[in-house]
């Protein structure tokens, strides 16, 4: 099934810089080319990333908020938030539910997409336990925190920022698809966003075919013409 009705706004909620790009690029760029607004919520600012030692952490750290800001433009957005909790550590706590429904309160989206808090035997690389703490985050953000003006008083009481319903969740990265956006068009845009992340890719020339070849796989389930490419979701509706 395609995405056939446009929200106004989307909030993208991730662990890392460039987990947005492997995960729904070419989904965003579709959406953006719509006139639909996208934001992206970082948790992290991937400073445990990259696979130069020399590179000092604080540094890495710059250097990735950098990549992913250029990486965003690629696909039309230019609204980050970035939450600065430590790489490699996140965990799904109060402070980090508290974060992120600020984002959602801020934003106001109609669909936030996310990752999956549940582990992917099938693709164990998707199951980085930060992206598992952030998708399980970002859920309980979403449903009860943002929309319960009684959650995380500060909020509404010191910031202002009334209650927001999000009406549904799309996690990315799940075994279980049920929504998939045709990519085609705009495949050469989300393999240039991942190459802004040039800390990341030792072998950048090797992302092409991995990302085309998980694309078609992906538009083969969503029963499109082969020679198509896609991207999947899992839709919660949270409304």
């Amino acid at each position: 099934m395609a995405d056939e009705q446009l929200p106004e706004r989307v909030l993208v909620v991730t662990a890392h810089p460039d987990d947005v790009d492997f995960g729904a690029a070419g989904s965003v760029a579709t959406w953006t080319d719509a006139g639909v607004e996208v934001s992206y919520c970082i948790v992290t600012d991937g400073d445990a990333g990259g696979f130069d030692r020399s590179v000092p952490r604080r540094v890495m750290a710059e250097i990735r908020r950098a990549e992913q800001s250029a990486a965003a433009k690629v696909v039309g957005v230019e609204d980050l938030y970035w939450l600065g909790h430590p790489d490699g550590r996140v965990e799904s706590t109060l402070e980090l539910r508290r974060d992120v429904s600020r984002v959602i309160r801020m934003v106001r989206p109609q669909r936030v997409v996310t990752q999956s808090p549940d582990r992917n035997y099938q693709r164990i690389y998707a199951s980085h336990p930060d992206h598992l703490a952030t998708g399980e985050a970002a859920l309980c953000a979403v449903y009860p925190d943002a929309r319960n003006p009684f959650a995380h008083t500060e909020l509404l009481d010191v910031e202002g920022l009334e209650p927001w319903t999000v009406p549904e969740v799309w996690l990315m990265a799940t075994a279980a698809l049920d929504r998939f956006v045709d990519i085609t068009d705009v495949a050469d845009r989300k393999l240039d966003a991942l190459r802004s992340h040039t800390s990341q890719h030792p072998d950048p020339d090797a992302l092409t075919g991995l990302i085309r070849g998980w694309g078609a796989m992906i538009a083969g389930l969503a029963g499109f013409p082969e020679g198509r490419v896609a991207e999947g979701f899992l839709v919660v509706d949270t409304a």
